[in-house]
């Protein structure tokens, strides 16, 4: 299974990526995830096994998500790791890389499973849509909105990204 997730984000590369390395605060900034908790390290030591828990929202149903991984964020290569290590999605690799990209950046996510031991095509078709690329999409765009929205602060003006935030 491989799914990929880009944005742009109007701000600079390491701001991005602290954001994207403060987990623990996603569950204030990002309505779709519940609980992050790490068991062991922290974002400050750069890493760690840290459990997650998302909801994925279809219409009225809301499905619950729970993962834990094994995270490793590299501050001068602007990367981060994730190893799944217990849960549905156990084995999946994940991958955050932020780029300068014009006067912004572009940020990427991409999961790799390739060994899911429910089978390829269930993995690809069914949690690799449904849930990863979707939850990955709902993440970089409530990053994106938090890193406007900030800098727009510290910038002393309102811009549109900020709106829902005011």
């Amino acid at each position: 299974m491989y799914t990929y997730n880009e944005e742009w984000f109007d701000c600079t590369p390491q701001a991005a990526f602290e954001l994207a390395n403060q987990v623990e605060l996603w569950p204030k900034r990002l309505s779709h995830y519940r609980t992050i908790r790490f068991r062991e390290g922290s974002s400050n030591a750069m890493g760690g096994i840290v459990e997650m828990a998302a909801v994925r929202s279809f219409r009225r149903l809301h499905w619950p998500v729970r993962w834990v991984s094994d995270m490793k964020a590299d501050p001068a290569a602007l990367l981060i790791q994730y190893r799944h290590v217990e849960g549905v999605t156990r084995g999946m690799d994940v991958e955050w890389r932020f780029e300068a990209w014009g006067a912004g950046t572009k940020v990427s996510i991409v999961h790799r499973w390739d060994k899911p031991p429910i089978g390829r095509r269930l993995a690809a078709d069914r949690i690799g849509k449904h849930f990863v690329h979707f939850i990955a999409g709902q993440t970089l765009q409530g990053l994106k909105t938090a890193a406007e929205s900030t800098i727009s602060r510290e910038a002393g003006y309102t811009r549109w990204a900020s709106i829902g935030q005011l």
